[in-house]
């Protein structure tokens, strides 16, 4: 076991294990434990009741956080000549078709997010084996394959995000930067939970939310009562 740094010890030794903290807690308490020279990311791991192995009981969903998520989203947007200008002023990064067909088949992926519309889905299809396993398929349910291509890179670069629980029943996500005041952690928090809980699934049996983490790049967890996402 690999042993402790100073940092590490001394973040561990704020959080009392025994402990179900609010939100409101482990959002000022995330700040205080993480000692790392840049702007960490604050995370948000939430297991649930589900058997992820059952397609009736997946959970997937898209938030828009009140507050983003503090980083810079590169999105690349493949479209028809027509929606290149509109992309082009929502601000998405890269904007074209072919070319860059070509440039993922080559291996480029230095991208966080692909938007297109449905009439060029022939052609995106044909890059699942490697867009896929990267999270960066488009998908109608995200909202990433659309008509509305402005409105989509605006709510993107807005901080919204799209969400999955993996095959082990947790969801894991990015919802902020330690930089943010605690308030506006805790409302990205509740935003994102609140969404997750509405997408509870029909066929899920007991307790849904079995528990949530709330941590920094590096950190250790703060243990979140489920019932405290509101205090």
């Amino acid at each position: 076991m690999a042993k402790l740094t100073k940092n590490q010890k001394l973040s561990q030794s704020l959080i009392d294990k025994e402990k179900l903290y609010t939100l409101t807690e482990a959002s000022a308490l995330v700040k205080e434990i993480t000692k790392t020279k840049f702007d960490a990311s604050v995370d948000l791991d939430v297991r649930l009741g589900i058997d992820p192995r059952k397609s009736n009981q997946m959970v997937r969903g898209v938030v828009s956080l009140p507050h983003g998520t503090g980083k810079q989203t590169r999105v690349l947007v493949l479209c028809t000549p027509d929606k290149e200008a509109e992309a082009k002023e929502a601000g998405a990064d890269y904007v074209g078709l072919d070319e860059f067909i070509e440039k993922i088949k080559a291996g480029w992926t230095d991208v966080d997010v692909i938007i297109t519309m449905p009439s060029v889905m022939g052609k995106v299809g044909q890059l699942g084996r490697i867009l896929g396993p990267r999270g960066l398929m488009p998908n109608p349910k995200s909202g990433t394959v659309t008509m509305e291509i402005g409105k989509a890179v605006k709510e993107v670069k807005q901080g919204k995000i799209d969400f999955k629980v993996d095959k082990t029943g947790i969801i894991h996500t990015s919802i902020g930067k330690v930089s943010f005041e605690p308030q506006q952690i805790v409302e990205n928090a509740r935003e994102f939970i609140n969404v997750v809980n509405k997408l509870k699934p029909a066929a899920a049996k007991g307790t849904y939310i079995k528990s949530v983490y709330l941590s920094s790049t590096m950190s250790p967890g703060i243990k979140i009562d489920p019932k405290g996402i509101d205090d």
